[in-house]
């Protein structure tokens, strides 16, 4: 076992010590049993100047600190040449501490990316790749090209040949669309070389020299056409949707063309220049130098010049000649930036690959062209990616790919959530996804169609799921159940809408379904669904349909309901009694925020079930009527129930009296096996707090475990709290907390 180190020899030590030093004697002090911890907290207590979250069990000082400390240094926001104990010229900050992390975060302007990627960081970029697990994305900012080319090499770097393993957005209200498919893309395994970017050392001649497989080019590219990394073409495809918006703006803008064009011609006629030969603009770095032009395609010189480029192409060319595609707008760089930017010849923009001109080969007339705006709001019984315009993806070189995607607040357009739902399609190697208040809407049927497609794929693993929204389309039980179709072999479900969906009131008008292959009335097969977390919003649930998807997850082992409500007490009996019958094994029962106040007998008939092992009611009224009858009865039953290890009642105002009837349950007349009890937030005061802990003593029960008490009225007594605590850990382990309750007097007070 490690001791720490004595007081006074730490005392002595630490001035003497830097970081580096510090490391290297770690392996020395481990071997002499001794621990240097105390050190280490004493550095992050100094340097950090942050002190860490209750709910934070850190087991380790000194991977916490060398992590944080290289997130620092990375940023700038930390002077090592200010601390003696920091700096030192016989090391590198980055390269010395970048063993120890594990996870990175990169905000704002992408910052540390470029650093990261630079040749000098080679082997704290290459050490990263083999500690780092987790990468997460806060508050992302608009970037420029040159801030992408650097990311795309360090994602590469750190998901395809690395050991990243998750990937996390947080907090984008605005979303960069090249950014996030970027983001998305890398992270699902595809790659390759940006535009003028330096092909990567590790990927060897063959990944480098790999030609396309037979299918790859008519599937994916079709004839005749360049070829394209899998985020390029994606990109191509969604750009699409911007052009039945951008047609009008094309068509008020064609007849300044026009004399735009008309006045260009006289001029070049004065000059004595034939305004029908229009020389070739040089090779760019999407070509290759010897590459000819057919004279229908000739190159745009910018973006706003490409309609009438190609207006005029279609002219020349002859009548028997196809039809040629419609040059598409490039996405826009950042808000703000006003009209189209001049390329000047193949310098940074030309090493954007979002920044020339996709041409989407097969186009048809305009009136026989449905957009792919118009497949997402229209067709959405198809499954198939293709139906979208979107390339099929399973001929492409894939590489590795992260198991656990999480999109935290971040905003979903069409565009992005298309791409995102072509990728899911076949990313089985996902085995975790979150999408928390991503305003889906109506995408929502597209995300169950990818769903379905990657539970049909060999070797799916997606085995987690969590979806929660402001509003959805589908009535929260109905999208349940439209999931666990979808997802059979998914073990762990949590769902989540704040507000009703508009098919909730059937008053609406114009409420059109859900198509009918995400919805119907056959049974739900049975899954493996082993954990399933439900949060409602205001609103009656139709107990048949919750009770559906109970029957159809006998494997069911955790039920959480928050929020729940129903049209009787019957209904409520009806989901219990379902979950006797066809849940043998559900081990924990969660109900939070349920007025349960007239459900008094389904509470007993709970409390008296023989399989389950911890049972929740958080802020459910329990005790509002009736509570002088209501509380034997409830003791009786939980003291004839040999299998319950956990019960946890925050939040329904149990008081002095509600507390001592309670401790009846450890008297030594009790089968009672229960050993973690929570009364937080239930208007406790010292003087029940102190007989409850006498009358445990004077049964002389054994510790049962632990005792959570936040959030009640302490403060009124502090001496008689200190001593009801006192006691009650020679019993329990206790857990509270200093708390001011004459705020929360008030708030009991106004909800009374």
């Amino acid at each position: 076992m490690e001791k720490a180190l004595p007081g006074p020899i730490l005392q002595s030590i630490l001035p003497l010590l830097n970081i580096y030093y510090l490391e290297r004697i770690e392996e020395t002090a481990l071997k002499k049993g001794l621990s240097t911890q105390a050190i280490w907290r004493r550095l992050w207590d100094e340097l950090m100047k942050t002190r860490p979250s209750s709910l934070e069990s850190v087991t380790c000082w000194r991977a916490k600190f060398m992590e944080a400390f290289f997130s620092h240094v990375l940023r700038g926001t930390i002077d090592v040449s200010s601390d003696r104990r920091l700096c030192d010229q016989r090391f590198s900050p980055l390269l010395h501490s970048s063993r120890h992390v594990r996870q990175l975060t990169i905000c704002n302007m992408l910052q540390g990316a470029t650093e990261l990627v630079a040749e000098p960081n080679r082997r704290v970029l290459e050490t990263l790749a083999s500690s780092l697990h987790t990468l997460k994305f806060r508050h992302l900012l608009f970037s420029d090209v040159a801030a992408q080319q650097s990311l795309r090499q360090l994602l590469h770097q750190l998901i395809h040949h690395g050991a990243v393993s998750q990937v996390s957005l947080y907090s984008w209200p605005v979303p960069e669309s090249a950014l996030f498919i970027l983001i998305l893309t890398m992270s699902a395994g595809f790659w390759q070389p940006g535009p003028g970017g330096p092909p990567c050392r590790l990927c060897g001649e063959a990944s480098r020299g790999r030609a396309p497989s037979r299918d790859e080019g008519s599937l994916l590219l079709g004839s005749r056409r360049p070829r394209r990394d899998a985020a390029e073409r994606c990109a191509a495809a969604l750009m699409a949707s911007r052009r039945k918006s951008e047609a009008k703006q094309t068509a008020r803008a064609a007849p300044a063309a026009r004399v735009t064009r008309r006045s260009t011609q006289e001029s070049l006629t004065a000059g004595g220049t034939d305004p029908k030969r229009e020389p070739l603009p040089p090779a760019t770095s999407h070509e290759a130098p010897g590459t000819k032009r057919p004279p229908s395609a000739p190159a745009t010189t910018s973006s706003a010049s490409a309609s009438s480029s190609s207006t005029s192409s279609s002219k020349r060319a002859p009548a028997s000649s196809a039809p040629q595609p419609k040059p598409l707008k490039r996405f826009k760089r950042a808000a703000g930036k006003k009209g189209a930017r001049t390329r000047q010849g193949s310098g940074a923009e030309s090493e954007d690959l979002y920044d020339f001109v996709f041409i989407v080969a097969g186009e048809k007339e305009d009136g026989e062209e449905m957009e792919i705006g118009e497949v997402a709001c229209g067709a959405l019984d198809g499954s198939d990616p293709s139906c979208l315009g979107l390339p099929a993806l399973e001929a492409s070189q894939r590489f590795r790919s992260i198991s656990t995607l999480e999109l935290f607040t971040v905003p979903l357009s069409t565009e992005a959530a298309l791409t995102l739902c072509h990728l899911l399609s076949s990313w089985v190697s996902l085995e975790s996804l979150t999408l928390s208040y991503n305003g889906l809407g109506s995408n929502i049927f597209r995300l169950l169609d990818s769903l379905r497609a990657l539970s049909s794929q060999a070797g799916c693993r997606l085995r987690a799921l969590h979806l929660s929204d402001l509003f959805s389309p589908l009535p929260i039980l109905e999208l349940t159940r439209a999931i666990v179709r979808a997802l059979p072999l998914l073990r762990v479900l949590s769902i989540r809408v704040d507000h009703p969906s508009q098919r909730d009131n059937p008053a609406v008008p114009g409420n059109a379904g859900p198509p009918s292959h995400i919805i119907g009335d056959e049974e739900i097969p049975e899954n493996c669904l082993e954990q399933l977390e439900m949060g409602f919003p205001r609103g009656a649930q139709p107990a048949p349909l919750l009770c559906s998807v109970l029957k159809a997850s006998g494997s069911l082992q955790q039920l959480s309901l928050d929020s729940a409500t129903f049209a009787s007490p019957q209904d409520f009996g009806l989901v219990l009694q379902t979950l006797k019958e066809y849940n043998l094994a559900l081990k924990r029962l969660s109900f939070h925020d349920m007025n349960l106040a007239d459900c008094q007998s389904e509470v007993l008939f709970l409390l008296q079930n023989l399989t389950l092992q911890e049972i929740t009611f958080s802020f459910c009224r329990l005790f509002e009527k009736r509570p002088a009858q209501f509380l034997p009865e409830m003791v009786a039953a939980m003291k004839g129930n040999s299998t319950l290890k956990g019960l946890r009642l925050p939040g329904n105002r149990l008081g002095n009296a509600g507390l001592l009837a309670l401790a009846d349950v450890f008297s030594e007349d009790s089968s009672s096996s229960l050993c973690q009890l929570d009364i937080s937030s239930n208007c406790i005061k010292p003087d029940g707090l102190l007989e409850f802990a006498k009358r445990l003593e004077r049964w002389g029960r054994g510790a049962f475990g632990h005792l959570r008490l936040f959030q009640n009225w302490l403060d009124q007594d502090a001496v008689t709290a200190r001593e009801a605590i006192r006691r009650l850990r020679a019993t329990c382990h206790v857990v509270s907390d200093s708390w001011d309750s004459s705020q929360a007097f008030a708030d009991y007070v106004s909800t009374m």
